[in-house]
């Protein structure tokens, strides 16, 4: 940098300074002490530091295996908290890979616990499993914590205790044997909370906290044989695991959103109806309930006692060509005050008797005889692929929903549609045209083709 330039730099203020070197990377930031004398002193006062060997690494390749390279890396990382020296910090994240000491990381987090961190998110992949230090435990300024891959909780005593933590993502994490059922107490403002893949010692786990707002786990295992939420003021639930054998304990009566991803194997499909009617009837005073294709067709099972959900406007229905239709009748007479309903894969599905009367799959004198009680104001189509079977049913929902104000048809993207068809487009606009002349309903078609029409009842 020439002497003009720096003299420009030298004469901002040091508020500018430091808002300039805290929206650098921290390799970047660092770098600049270089400069001059001033702007190291300001550097010491960043308050969010990142520190990524991968990103230390980039771009070449296999640079990581050269003789000295990861010993650079954590000469970098010692460097730059020497010359913060006891400075506050705000936000501490660390992201590592194998042939990095884990003393030395030790001593990186315990010095930034020192200083009081606000946040700190620690994802460690080493080769043998990676006990996190003590003193995160006892931590008294932890806002949020975020920590993940191989790493174990196991030096935590029962003196563990986050007076300030109200966010915690746990991502890949092992606890020891009753550990868990220790740590939610000792988080007694948590607000949000995040369960990622996690390596449960017990199978039998309970999910209780009173400050609880925001729960999402996801899992690819399905270790767990019970789960219990005694969660009361809980307002948003995202669940993707397989179904436990057992809901002990379903208190989530303050729910107002609820995502299920339900996995269930062939063996334990018909065994799983008692269990998931716990779960559906725990979370029946929800608003918003988004449901996957999976999740589904095991609310077929839970048919003859499905809940009435009194205060869902918002249903969001995920289904696939495979499976019928089963659980839709009594799913839309039981949200008397639904107001949107949105399909997420189309409307095509396989044909079953009991499909009821919410679609025309079937020829029956009383069809339409679901939909007619159903309060839906907004029916949005998406996966739409121009069949004469969708059409057909667009007319359905035209013809029988009372209530109807607005449909959105939304094209399928991924995969082949009639719509490859020379002139499909006018055929498709000139059947739904028609329908639309006897209903009330505003209409729209979007896709991604250059083609886009709406048409208003008049």
């Amino acid at each position: 940098m020439d002497s003009d330039k720096m003299d420009l730099f030298n004469t901002l203020p040091d508020e500018v300074v430091s808002r300039i070197l805290s929206s650098l990377s921290t390799k970047e930031a660092a770098s600049t002490s270089v400069l001059a004398k001033r702007w190291r002193n300001l550097f010491a006062f960043v308050h969010d530091l990142y520190f990524d060997d991968s990103v230390f690494l980039y771009p070449k390749e296999g640079k990581r295996e050269k003789d000295g390279i990861l010993q650079s890396f954590m000469d970098f990382v010692e460097r730059v908290l020497a010359l913060q020296g006891d400075s506050p910090i705000k936000k501490f994240s660390l992201n590592v890979k194998i042939g990095v000491d884990p003393d030395r990381v030790d001593r990186w987090i315990c010095n930034v616990l020192r200083r009081g961190v606000f946040h700190l998110y620690l994802f460690v992949d080493f080769e043998e499993v990676y006990p996190l230090p003590y003193e995160i435990s006892v931590s008294k300024t932890l806002v949020e914590l975020r920590i993940g891959y191989g790493v174990d909780l196991y030096s935590w005593g029962d003196d563990m205790f986050f007076p300030m933590l109200k966010t915690l993502v746990l991502e890949l994490v092992e606890f020891g044997r009753g550990q868990f059922q220790k740590f939610l107490p000792a988080c007694p403002v948590l607000e949000e909370l995040t369960l990622v893949d996690m390596e449960w010692r017990d199978r039998n786990e309970i999910l209780s906290s009173l400050s609880l707002k925001k729960l999402k786990i996801t899992s690819e295992y399905g270790c767990l044989r019970t789960l219990s939420f005694d969660t009361p003021n809980l307002v948003f639930l995202d669940y993707y695991d397989f179904v436990a054998e057992d809901y002990q304990i379903v208190n989530l009566n303050s729910l107002v959103e609820v995502g299920l991803n339900l996995v269930v194997t062939k063996d334990l499909f018909h065994r799983a109806r008692d269990n998931v009617w716990k779960l559906i009837h725990g979370i029946r005073n929800a608003q918003i309930f988004h449901i996957s294709p999976v999740t589904f067709e095991v609310l077929s099972l839970c048919c003859e006692a499905m809940p009435v959900f009194k205060n869902l406007t918002i249903l969001n229905v995920r289904s696939v060509m495979q499976q019928g239709w089963q659980a839709m009748p009594l799913l839309l007479r039981n949200c008397p005050r639904l107001e949107s309903l949105y399909l997420g894969s189309g409307l095509l599905h396989t044909v079953t008797e009991k499909c009821g009367y919410v679609c025309d799959c079937i020829s029956r004198k009383k069809k339409g005889r679901s939909l007619m009680s159903c309060p839906v104001k907004k029916i949005q189509i998406q996966g739409y692929r121009g069949t004469i079977r969708e059409t057909h049913m667009i007319k359905h929902f035209l013809d029988y929903c009372p209530s109807l104000e607005e449909m959105e048809i939304i094209v399928e993207e991924k995969e082949p549609t009639l719509f490859e068809i020379p002139k499909w487009f006018e055929l498709v606009e000139d059947t739904l045209m028609h329908y639309n002349e006897m209903s009330s309903c505003t209409v729209n078609f979007r896709a991604l083709v250059p083609v886009y029409w709406r048409w208003t009842q008049k």
